[in-house]
């Protein structure tokens, strides 16, 4: 945004530039149509005294005014020239920044959809992790009544001694093992008597 502004100011003074530009080579071409008709005027004022005795001192003056005049003409061409160059210029450096402006443009606003894009996967990001923490509660606490119940179970069997603090997990798969072991013993022991 601030380049935007920095390339529309410059922008707006390269325009300014060059209104001023446009109105000095006007006032320049109107110079030069007034020098052009003061050349006519001369040349009709000599026609008209052409016939007069002192024709020899009016033609020396008209000629050296003539040549006064068409100095100052090519020197008001020069200059209108230069003005010319000077607008072509300025139009030039206008357009790129005129160009400048539009791809500044196009590039934040390129950056505003990547911004916005990044705001909505941020979103669903967010709500996806609140999702999977309202999962991993509620397996979790699913998961500790199980693991409740397979304590309940295991150390409520015959023979076996309830814990007298907090039980670990390899506590409880080690007890479970030996109700299994002592159940396949006694299952071997019944097909051997023959007891179905």
């Amino acid at each position: 945004t601030g380049a935007i502004s920095s390339l529309q100011r410059q922008l707006e003074i390269q325009e300014s530039q060059l209104r001023r530009t446009k109105s000095e080579k006007e006032t320049l071409q109107k110079k030069l149509r007034e020098r052009e008709n003061q050349l006519q005027a001369m040349s009709t004022k000599f026609c008209s005294l052409r016939e007069e005795q002192n024709h020899a001192d009016v033609t020396v003056t008209i000629e050296e005014e003539n040549c006064r005049l068409r100095q100052v003409v090519t020197e008001q061409e020069s200059k209108l020239a230069e003005q010319n160059k000077l607008i072509s210029e300025l139009q030039g450096t206008v357009s790129q920044l005129q160009a400048e402006v539009l791809t500044s443009r196009y590039h934040i606003h390129k950056q505003q959809q990547a911004q916005e894009a990044m705001q909505s996967q941020a979103e669903t990001l967010q709500h996806r992790e609140l999702q999977t923490r309202v999962t991993l509660e509620c397996i979790s606490s699913r998961f500790e009544r199980f693991r409740s119940k397979i304590i309940q179970a295991t150390f409520s069997t015959a023979g076996s001694k309830p814990p007298q603090a907090e039980v670990t997990d390899e506590e409880v798969l080690e007890a479970m093992q030996k109700i299994i072991n002592e159940r396949m013993e006694f299952y071997q022991m019944l097909k051997q008597k023959g007891v179905k």
